[in-house]
């Protein structure tokens, strides 16, 4: 998901700071996308950018997040995570909270956004190619601004922003990307759909 949103924002003209405790492995991802993009560590990519994007297993994010907690400070942050088990058989956060949730509580001074959760990697990244049937973008967050912020990077994508509300409605944008995990590889439709609110 990381390489793939990586690669549309670049595309759109944005520049893109691929982060990694890894930074070589980092640089390595960020060189094809073109001169307006680097790798870095963690801390640098954090310290550099407006908008960071959370992209790594929900298990993981706590360990990631918590040392860049002060820098994170009135970053919008876009937490693209799925709170699912080790097998994907159900969410290990739900209904009463969710993954965004509990990422707002680790990082209380960051705006954290959800979105792109429910839209499948090999989706986003060829997502130039869906044309008229752009597919929607469930987003949710308690910051006006910072939700304004993603809605654009959305448009920049090609993809139709929808705003779903405050960051609670992430209990059922999450549901719903199990939803799509379940139709793709239990129902083996593969992961080449995309949900869209038509009207």
């Amino acid at each position: 998901m990381g390489s793939a949103l990586a690669k549309q924002l670049a595309r759109a003209k944005h520049e893109v700071i691929v982060g990694s405790r890894d930074v070589e492995k980092a640089r390595r991802m960020a060189k094809p996308l073109g001169k307006k993009c680097c790798g870095a560590s963690y801390e640098e990519a954090v310290a550099q950018a407006d908008v960071v994007v959370l992209a790594v297993p929900y298990a993981q994010a706590e360990s990631v997040l918590m040392p860049l907690q002060g820098a994170l400070n009135g970053k919008v942050v876009v937490d693209i995570t799925n709170p699912l088990n080790a097998d994907f058989s159900g969410l290990v956060v739900g209904h009463t909270s969710s993954a965004a949730e509990e990422i707002q509580k680790r990082v209380p001074n960051a705006r954290v956004v959800k979105a792109f959760n429910h839209v499948f990697a090999p989706v986003l990244a060829n997502a130039h190619k869906w044309k008229s049937k752009k597919p929607s973008v469930f987003i949710c967050g308690n910051d006006l601004e910072a939700k304004q912020t993603v809605q654009k990077l959305v448009k920049d994508i090609g993809f139709v922003p929808v705003d779903a509300g405050p960051l609670q409605a992430a209990r059922y944008i999450e549901p719903a990307a199990f939803l799509m995990v379940a139709l793709a590889y239990g129902q083996k439709m593969g992961p080449k759909y995309a949900l869209k609110l038509v009207k």
